[in-house]
């Protein structure tokens, strides 16, 4: 059985944490989607179309991962590409908890799908996307955290 694995979230935007939960998992699955939620309880640095594009542009070293933007429950989406497995990465403890809830809403609305949690490498387990946004705002370095097209597109958007 080919096992296709979701890996949703805002990447607003993307960081080489992300990245890492998607280099180990595109190893660990058949295939691998990156799911970018529109989230409509926030407000984006990046629109969805330009946070896929940045995705598309930061994975094309992996054949077996693709990028769609989506708008609707996590649950449907999942279902909609074939998805047996939904992917979340937790950087600490203070995710867990979040996480935890997520995972059981999700089992109730679709059982057929399991959850299954991945680190992040040491080095990156502190970088959030809000704190990369929130230190380029102030035009701090982030270029050590994120790939270099996303660095320079932060450099652009606070010029």
């Amino acid at each position: 059985m080919k096992v296709t694995a979701i890996y949703p979230g805002t990447f607003d935007p993307i960081t080489n944490g992300h990245l890492d939960i998607i280099a180990r998992a595109a190893k660990l699955y058949d295939r691998v989607i990156v799911g970018v939620a529109l989230n409509k309880g926030k407000t984006p640095l990046f629109s969805v179309d330009e946070r896929v594009d940045l995705v598309h542009a930061v994975i094309a070293e992996f054949p077996n991962v693709e990028v769609i933007g989506f708008d609707n429950l996590l649950v449907e989406c999942a279902k909609q590409q074939g998805a047996n497995v939904i992917l979340r990465g937790l950087r600490a403890v203070s995710d867990f908890e979040y996480e935890f809830q997520l995972a059981g809403m999700n089992r109730r609305l679709a059982s057929e799908l399991e959850t299954v949690f991945l680190t992040p490498a040491e080095q990156y387990e502190f970088i959030s996307s809000s704190m990369i946004r929130e230190i380029a705002q102030l035009k701090g370095d982030v270029s050590s955290f994120v790939p270099d097209i996303v660095h320079q597109r932060l450099i652009a958007k606070f010029s």
